[in-house]
């Protein structure tokens, strides 16, 4: 069932590991065929360097497990959340990486600051409020989906033109309308995390105009 975006979802996976953005067991990568309303998703609890593409676990928008042997990743309810309120986008993938998360930690945004920024990430890569202890209480990953989707509502933000976010606290989730374009978003968005840090240390610098923002994101 899904081979083919099993063996997509399997490779991100290990692409995650070879940029060095997951560790151990931490992150996940999961694709959604829309014709079906069927997600592929990693499993969850199994090290990357055991997994095989037969691993990938097939769930429906319900979470419902329709195919495999393991247990569907901790963060499977986000990513549901997400692919039922943003449907355009066909992947998503989540990461611990260590810039994104930082500024997940320090609950701020990241601001465009230049060119690299602005090819991917048409303004601020924005983090969510954190969860109430009510919400904490309840089933978090599910939560965790229902503020990132209320963030970008409220905000008013384009999730095609901003395909990422940071969760407070714990880090960054970044999609796109296949694989591939989810993985370079992950990639992208560690990497301008790391710039925007590094900048703002030499210098408080504010964020780029929206005519610059266009200039490039749209180029």
């Amino acid at each position: 069932m899904l081979e083919n975006l099993k063996q997509q979802v399997y490779k991100a996976s290990l692409k995650l590991v070879e940029q060095g953005l997951v560790i151990y067991t931490w992150g996940n990568v999961s694709a959604i065929d829309r014709k079906s309303g069927l997600v592929v998703i990693k499993p969850s609890g199994i090290s990357y360097d055991e997994m095989v593409p037969g691993d990938m676990v097939v769930v429906d928008l319900q979470g419902n497990i329709v195919s495999g042997d393991l247990k569907p990743s901790s963060d499977t309810n986000t990513h549901l959340i997400l692919y039922q309120n943003f449907p355009l986008i066909g992947s998503i993938m989540h990461s611990h990486s260590e810039y994104a998360s930082c500024w997940a930690q320090a609950g701020l945004g990241i601001p465009a600051l230049g060119i690299t920024h602005a090819n991917f990430f048409n303004g601020e890569i924005p983090c969510t409020k954190p969860l109430s202890t009510k919400q904490m209480e309840g089933d978090i990953e599910l939560e965790t989906g229902k503020i990132i989707v209320e963030t970008f509502s409220v905000a008013n933000i384009d999730p095609m033109r901003i395909p990422g976010v940071l969760v407070y606290g714990h880090g960054p989730f970044c999609w796109g309308k296949e694989v591939n374009n989810a993985f370079d978003h992950t990639v992208v968005l560690e990497k301008v995390a790391r710039m925007a840090y590094r900048t703002r240390q030499l210098n408080t610098v504010n964020p780029v105009e929206k005519k610059f923002l266009d200039r490039y994101f749209f180029d």
